[in-house]
This record gives C-alpha cells, structure tokens and sequence, in this order.
C-alpha cells in the first residue's frame, strides 16, 4: 500500500505590524541650552560694561554683567569670580560656540582669559503630541510621578525618575521637558511618557 505524505499547512507568521496608535511622528526639539564655563581669571565688570557692545550691568540689581549677541543667538551671564552662564543656544554645538565668542570678547579687552570646564547644565526641550490629554486621570493613576495642582499651574508636573527629567505636560498635548543634561535623555523621556499619554488620551 502505497504511503501518502501527510500535507501540512505552514503556521501563519505573527502579525509584524504595530498599532498605529502607539506610533508617533513626534520628535522633541530643544529650545533651550544653558551651559557654565569659567575664563580662569577674576573680571572687572564694570570695565566691562563700559567698554563691550550690548552689554549691560546693573549691581543693585544683578551681580553678573549681561551680555548678549546675535550669532549664534545667545546671552551669558559674567560674573566677577570668571564664571560665565551662557543661555539660548539651541544646541550643545551652538553653546559651545557662543561660550568661545564671548569668551574672544572679554579678551579684547585685556583680561588674561581661558576657556575651561565648559558643561551643559539644562536642556529644554519641546513637543507636541497633537492629541489632547486627560491631565486629572493620568495625575490620579501615577501618583508616585505626578504634581497636577491645576488652581496653582495649568500643567501637570511629571518627575521621571530613569532618564531623571521633568516634564511638564499640558491638556493640549504640549510636553516641556527639563533637566536633561544630554539630548538623548530628551528623547528617552518623551518615548517613555508618550506610551503612558495614550492611556489618557481625550477621545
């Protein structure tokens, strides 16, 4: 008796595809940077004052001289010690350059200046996820993460703890980010949290 060979149907393969609304065109941008740098010498900022362009000093006021320019579009903070705070830019590259321009500044005008231990200390970052969001559950279901006191601030206050950011997310779906020292944490921050905003979003 001739033996006839069992057919088997192959196994569908798992669906490869991803629930659309889990999927987001969304990508934060920074639109802030503040970075520290010391110049390696005590300044005169009055002299300063007196002799740079679009500078300003008030001491009864503030103890740093405010100096501004327009590329890259930044402002730094002098202060006498030599430390400077340099707010703005858009991007670590943009910090950097700006840092070394102001830095050229102050030593056209005689101070013995260095460029040392340039740091990011914050970076802000910006997006919109486009679907309006219920703040009052998402606060009420992440207690441990969530501030949301909405007669103090409109924004519910997100402290992630893994990158360690706060984000600020509005019932617009406008997501500020804070704190992040690097751009990849921006980045991490807003995928983490915007798999949780689905949860809570307004139908």
């Amino acid at each position: 008796m001739a033996e006839h060979a069992l057919a088997v149907t192959p196994a569908a393969p798992a669906p490869t595809h991803t629930n659309p609304r889990l999927r987001t065109t969304a990508t934060p941008r920074i639109v802030n940077l503040v970075a520290t740098v010391h110049l390696g010498c005590t300044l005169d900022l009055k002299h300063i004052a007196v002799h740079a362009r679009n500078a300003e000093y008030s001491p009864k006021r503030f103890s740093a001289v405010i100096m501004r320019i327009r590329e890259p579009q930044t402002t730094a903070l002098i202060f006498k010690t030599g430390k400077m705070v340099c707010t703005g830019a858009k991007s670590e590259d943009m910090a950097y350059r700006a840092g070394r321009k102001f830095a050229k500044m102050i030593r056209k005008l005689g101070f013995q200046v260095r460029f040392e231990n340039f740091t990011v200390q914050n970076m802000v970052g910006s997006v919109d996820v486009k679907f309006p969001i219920r703040l009052e559950a998402l606060a009420a279901n992440n207690q441990q993460f969530c501030t949301y006191e909405p007669e103090c601030f409109p924004g519910l206050i997100y402290r992630m703890a893994s990158p360690k950011v706060v984000l600020l997310v509005f019932v617009s779906g406008k997501i500020v980010i804070t704190g992040a020292k690097k751009r990849e944490d921006i980045v991490e921050a807003f995928s983490n949290l915007h798999a949780i905003l689905l949860q809570f979003r307004k139908s």
